[in-house]
């Protein structure tokens, strides 16, 4: 037997000397989901010097030595926060971003103010469906369409659309490019978070390098070809007067601002994140 403590200063030194930016955080909830408590659950009996069974011990640390790896968190533990929900995650499938919990704010708001009784919204490129599903249950009189191309991501996102049971959401496996010819003019909202890396760049966290899916990553050359079918498919599906929201590289705005104003949008604007970062393009049908 071995006490939390104990336990909980071992992983945090390991994490700490393999570069982990949140080590206290990463640890408390590797030891958490071995244990079946939250991080304060785990703060709790850390106080009062609770022990831990040898078996859930030796579990708790190989998960923190994948952990010290750099496999990522979510994929250890197959679960994901994104704003109100908890998703399933793993390999094949993007890990949703804090950061784009902001930008799905931008689509949130939008649904809100739209004047329809049923407003219409659009993930193109879903992954997990972390945004389709967020549109879903935080704007319920709303129908939301999630679209996905990579099979081993669209495994994931029906699980999660599954699990969340929104009776409003609708998971469609195709490519975005011919996604939904039947909303043709009618959607309100369309929103994406395409891959948009260029293929010389390199990322620099080993999280992303080494384990999400390259699919969603590299946008081509210039890290814009997937972004480019996003307006495609969106002047197709939106009416007039209806928004774009895309997220983006913190260096992009300014060609995807050229871009958008090229194919016709209107009223394009940036919107930094809470780093101050240009992280979102919101613009109009």
């Amino acid at each position: 037997m071995i006490s939390i403590t104990e336990l909980l200063s071992r992983a945090i030194d390991t994490l700490s000397n393999a570069g982990i930016s949140n080590p206290t955080v990463d640890a408390e909830l590797l030891i958490g989901h071995v244990l079946g408590l939250s991080r304060g659950g785990v703060q709790a009996r850390a106080v009062t010097g609770t022990t831990v069974p040898t078996d859930d011990s030796a579990t708790i640390e190989q998960l923190v030595e994948r952990r010290a790896a750099r496999e990522p968190l979510q994929h250890i533990t197959g679960r994901a926060a994104f704003r109100q929900l908890e998703l399933a995650v793993g390999p094949g499938v993007f890990v949703p971003r804090p950061e784009t919990e902001f930008v799905a704010q931008f689509a949130i708001d939008a649904l809100r103010a739209t004047a329809s009784p049923e407003p219409v919204g659009v993930d193109l490129g879903m992954g997990s469906g972390a945004i389709a599903l967020a549109m879903a249950t935080e704007v319920a009189h709303a129908r939301i369409y999630g679209v996905e191309v990579s099979p081993r991501a669209f495994v994931w996102a029906r699980q999660n659309f599954t699990a969340v049971d929104a009776p409003n959401a609708t998971a469609v496996f195709i490519d975005l490019a011919h996604a939904l010819p039947a909303l043709d003019g009618s959607v309100d909202v369309v929103i994406s978070n395409p891959p948009y890396i260029p293929l010389g760049a390199i990322p620099r966290d080993p999280e992303v390098r080494l384990f999400d899916p390259e699919i969603a990553l590299y946008g081509g050359d210039d890290g814009l070809d997937v972004v480019r079918q996003v307006s495609a498919t969106a002047l197709r599906l939106l009416r007039q007067g209806g928004s774009l929201i895309l997220e983006h590289g913190e260096l992009q705005a300014a060609e995807i601002a050229a871009l958008l104003s090229n194919d016709g949008w209107t009223a394009v604007a940036h919107h930094r994140d809470l780093l101050g970062r240009d992280r979102a393009t919101t613009a109009l049908r």
